[in-house]
């Protein structure tokens, strides 16, 4: 058995019946919980994210708006483009619903997995304070439980590689790039960008969290917006076929038309796993971001984080499978088109330089995720060996970007499914024990005078 299939099966036991139970199911019993109370302050989320509540003296690195761009960046990425694709080639157009679905139960999810990431802080090894669920683990449930917060960062530490983003981001670059110039994308080729890109990443990631906060700020509007206006070009031009296509998307959903032997299971499951690998909802990753934002009220950052599904995989996620549904491109796949190759191929036969714009929105948003990336690894790996140490783990990241570059794509999402799925169970399991304490503290802060 050779080290792709390995890394395959090992992606897809991971990805089972309990998981998708424990996520979507996880998700829905947060949204009743709480009855929809962090719903109903979706303008004072706003407020917040533009700074009306900040406060220098509050503990924390970074300001809301960057915690969230931090997230988003990490989000927002090739988990949008490539992801949306793989999703569609796996489960047909319906696997976009369970998309939508598991993006709406999973904006509870961040609610109570944010909240509680600011709630119990605790300091690393270097006496700096953190946030994320391994310290939830460790503050909120104690000693005993310390294995949970093992698990989750040991896996934490694989998850999060950069091996993925460097991979789909070479293809695009030979697809999009290279290949109307007539140059094949070699292994030569595919070594020089993995280098290049890990320079980028180096002189980034080295700076830490508030580098990577600042950059993020500055480069997560201007990605979104290349991609949205691209999009909606294509949109436009096909307008006639939009709602044929999100007509398909519902039917699909519950039918299976499109999978072969109508399997409604593979579908949700399809669906479920590209929206976990797109928003991270319940896998732990954005709560070390927001972790770290300025602010001394956890439900603050629990209502800005809770955004993050609705922008990532609502919004950008739809969007990206409509370029992909009404060019007809998906229907492809069995040609041997798959991945980012399939968004590229959507968008170039609709639009004019639509693969340019697309390379060009790729390299952004993988770029973003490659610095969010690094610094949930980094965390991961202090917590279990040290702060003091995490410059080891930098070089590795750095390292992974290389590889991922000429690595086989499913050994990529392989490894990084399976090692997701690992995390998410000390994040849901924690956030299910502790969620009492979260809604007490969102009951005292919305009975608060000064809320518009």
């Amino acid at each position: 058995m050779t080290l792709k299939e390995i890394l395959v099966g090992f992606g897809n036991a991971m990805w089972g019946t309990p998981l998708l139970l424990l996520l979507m199911g996880g998700g829905l019993f947060f949204l009743l919980y709480s009855r929809f109370l962090p719903f109903r302050y979706l303008k004072h989320a706003i407020q917040i994210l533009r700074g009306k509540y900040d406060k220098d003296q509050s503990e924390g690195d970074i300001n809301h708006y960057q915690a969230l761009s931090t997230a988003l960046a990490a989000t927002v990425g090739m988990g949008n483009i490539s992801g949306v694709a793989v999703a569609i080639t796996m489960g047909g157009p319906g696997a976009i619903f369970w998309m939508w679905v598991s993006a709406f139960v999973g904006m509870a999810t961040k609610f109570f997995t944010c909240t509680l990431a600011v709630m119990y802080r605790g300091k690393d090894s270097l006496g700096y304070l953190q946030g994320g669920p391994m310290y939830v683990i460790r503050e909120g449930l104690g000693k005993k439980w310390q294995p949970l917060a093992v698990l989750f960062c040991v896996a934490g530490m694989f998850g999060t590689i950069p091996s993925f983003q460097s991979n789909q981001l070479t293809a695009a670059i030979g697809e999009g790039l290279l290949l109307p110039l007539g140059i094949e994308l070699t292994f030569g080729i595919k070594l020089t960008i993995g280098f290049i890109l890990a320079i980028i990443v180096a002189m980034v990631i080295l700076g830490g969290i508030q580098r990577i906060g600042t950059v993020a700020g500055r480069m997560v509007p201007l990605m979104v917006g290349i991609y949205v206006v691209a999009v909606i070009a294509i949109l436009v031009l096909n307008y006639e076929l939009v709602p044929q296509y999100l007509k398909l998307i519902f039917v699909d959903a519950f039918t299976a038309n499109s999978v072969l032997g109508g399997a409604v299971g593979a579908i949700v499951v399809a669906g479920a796993r590209r929206a976990a690998f797109s928003n991270e909802a319940g896998i732990g990753t954005a709560p070390m971001a927001h972790g770290a934002a300025k602010t001394n009220e956890p439900v603050r950052e629990g209502l800005v984080a809770m955004m993050g599904p609705a922008i990532d995989t609502i919004i950008v996620c739809t969007m990206t499978a409509l370029a992909i549904l009404i060019t007809g491109i998906w229907q492809d796949h069995t040609e041997g088109i798959s991945g980012v190759t399939l968004t590229i191929k959507a968008f170039d036969d609709s639009l004019w330089g639509g693969r340019y714009l697309l390379v060009l929105a790729l390299f952004i948003f993988a770029i973003t995720s490659l610095f969010s990336y690094s610094y949930y690894g980094g965390k991961c790996f202090s917590y279990l060996f040290g702060a003091q140490h995490v410059r080891w783990y930098q070089y590795f990241y750095i390292g992974m970007v290389v590889w991922g570059s000429i690595a086989s794509l499913g050994a990529v999402i392989g490894l990084i499914d399976g090692m997701y799925a690992l995390m998410a169970f000390p994040t849901m399991i924690s956030a299910f024990i502790l969620a009492p304490k979260v809604m007490k503290a969102a009951k005292i802060y919305f009975a608060k005078d000064d809320l518009d």
